[in-house]
């Protein structure tokens, strides 16, 4: 579990740094339209974590892995990178953007969103929680993805 915490803490750190970048880029407050199409894009850096996490566990295992242990190495991940994700949530909306959510809501607001649809959307709890929900679940899927790919074909 050591290999799981230790990537989970580097994956949760790169996701701290990816919402800081997008911010100092303007993607939250120049051009917030561009926030989404910036965040999609840390789904690249979030495959290669979770591709250098199952590695690192397949050389720990001797060079061999199996698909279970890829997955559950993946998921393992994904377990500490969400139980992470509310601290992380808070570090960037408490001291590095804390206008973000008004911000977001007034570009909603802009594009057609009611209030109450948009502070639905944008605000900390949805953030926090629904963030580590949501990656949860991909992570589960991108394990299972990246299991496939990973496996030792001699290993079952």
């Amino acid at each position: 579990m050591k290999i799981e915490i230790k990537w989970g803490l580097i994956f949760s750190f790169v996701t701290l740094l990816w919402l800081t970048f997008g911010y100092l880029f303007g993607f939250q407050t120049k051009y917030p339209t561009m926030h989404v199409v910036f965040s999609m894009l840390f789904a690249l850096p979030a495959i290669v974590m979770m591709y250098l996490g199952i590695a690192e566990k397949r050389r720990a295992l001797g060079g061999k892995i199996s698909f279970r242990q890829a997955f559950l190495t993946g998921l393992g991940i994904s377990i500490v990178v969400a139980l992470l994700t509310p601290l992380v949530q808070f570090i960037f909306h408490k001291f590095i953007n804390p206008g973000f959510f008004e911000k977001m809501i007034e570009v909603a607001i802009a594009g057609g969103q009611s209030l109450q649809q948009a502070q639905a959307t944008f605000n900390f709890k949805m953030y926090a929680f629904g963030g580590a929900i949501f990656g949860l679940i991909i992570g589960a899927i991108t394990s299972l993805i990246l299991a496939a790919i990973s496996r030792s074909k001699e290993v079952q």
